[in-house]
């Protein structure tokens, strides 16, 4: 192609749709979601994982559902991005955050929807609480979005 030729331009999709199965951990994590509660893997060395996790990613010994504790709902916005134009599969269909958000009890961070009315309501470590979904599904939409703690 020379310099002076159009550069070739075409829209694509590039999807990863798979589906996995779940085993103990994840299994209990969902099942507890649908109760309104979180959980987290705890490690060794005391670290507690959100999500949890199969296995320590530090040293790979296994974290199995005797390891999992309750952690949040509450928590810390570690980080965040604003959106401004959700997409569809975007869990809320009006402005919102993503954040990092490090729960109560947990040394990791969980990512997640941070419903707050505005961007000017956002701000780096301001504490948020989980708002659950009214009808349970057993996935991680199970907690619908975080909110600031202050709100109704």
């Amino acid at each position: 192609m020379s310099a002076s030729s159009p550069a070739f331009v075409e829209d694509a999709l590039v999807a990863y749709d798979y589906r996995r199965s779940l085993g103990p951990v994840l299994s209990r994590f969902f099942t507890e979601l649908c109760h309104g509660r979180i959980l987290g893997s705890r490690t060794e060395d005391g670290r507690v994982l959100v999500p949890p996790m199969e296995a320590d990613p530090e040293n790979g010994s296994p974290l199995g559902p005797e390891r999992l504790v309750a952690v949040g709902p509450g928590g810390r916005v570690a980080t965040w991005a604003w959106v401004f134009a959700p997409r569809d599969k975007d869990p809320l269909q009006r402005p919102f955050a993503w954040a990092l958000i490090e729960l109560d009890g947990a040394t990791s961070g969980l990512l997640h929807a941070v419903d707050a009315g505005g961007i000017d309501a956002m701000r780096t470590g301001m504490r948020v609480v989980a708002r659950f979904a009214p009808e349970p599904q057993g996935g991680i939409r199970d907690i619908a979005c975080f909110v600031p703690e202050d709100s109704p």
